[in-house]
């Protein structure tokens, strides 16, 4: 059932894609569909800016080229999925470790276009774990000052990302100010990048209930 709401909100999204524009493309299962989607006006793109191997894979399966982001100085949209969306349009990602890539692509990008199904838009965060992407060597003492701040950090065994680095899944931390938790965690030395994405939230959003696809913008 939940795929099917993927595939509405992943063809929705296509109506936001600029003519001969250059796009940015996130990761995760919903960007999966919306790459079979893109297949089909693929025409009508110049190319897209991948946020990891495997939408890297995805894209190059239906012919659309690959852009390399340095060879930009901006993109019209980045399209992506999220973990989780709250009313303010904030979001924590990274639950398929392209956290770092994903931020820096939407950092570049002039809209930033999220696009869920109805079970990932909530009012708050309710502790759900916000994955850090961490330098290996820093694994313990990122931990240790994690701890310190409330969190429970928790090693994602046998994964290793795109950057060569680990991911720690954090839980248990109260997230009430989710712009300043953000930037308190990405002032820990190790942690490369941090599941929050709040100073850079999502533009649009696009949500998929079993009756229709809702536009929010903020």
């Amino acid at each position: 059932m939940l795929d099917a709401l993927k595939k509405s909100v992943a063809r929705s999204a296509l109506d936001y894609i600029p003519e001969n524009s250059i796009i940015g493309i996130g990761s995760g299962s919903t960007i999966k569909f919306f790459i079979e989607e893109l297949s089909t006006i693929s025409k009508h793109i110049k190319g897209a800016v991948s946020s990891s191997c495997i939408s890297e894979k995805w894209l190059k399966n239906f012919n659309i080229p690959i852009v390399d982001l340095n060879t930009l100085n901006s993109l019209d949209i980045y399209i992506d999925s999220a973990d989780r969306v709250n009313y303010s349009m904030e979001m924590i990602k990274g639950g398929g470790g392209a956290l770092t890539r994903e931020k820096i692509i939407a950092s570049v990008a002039n809209k930033f276009l999220c696009i869920i199904d109805k079970s990932k838009y909530v009012s708050k965060f309710d502790n759900f774990p916000i994955p850090i992407e961490v330098i290996p060597m820093a694994t313990k003492s990122v931990s240790r000052e994690i701890i310190k701040i409330g969190g429970i950090p928790k090693y994602r065994k046998n994964f290793t990302t795109d950057n060569g680095n680990y991911i720690i899944d954090i839980h248990n931390l109260c997230i009430k100010n989710p712009i300043n938790l953000e930037s308190k965690m990405n002032n820990i030395p190790g942690i490369v990048s941090v599941g929050l994405f709040c100073k850079r939230k999502a533009d649009l959003l696009l949500v998929s209930y079993f009756d229709k696809v809702k536009l929010i913008s903020r």
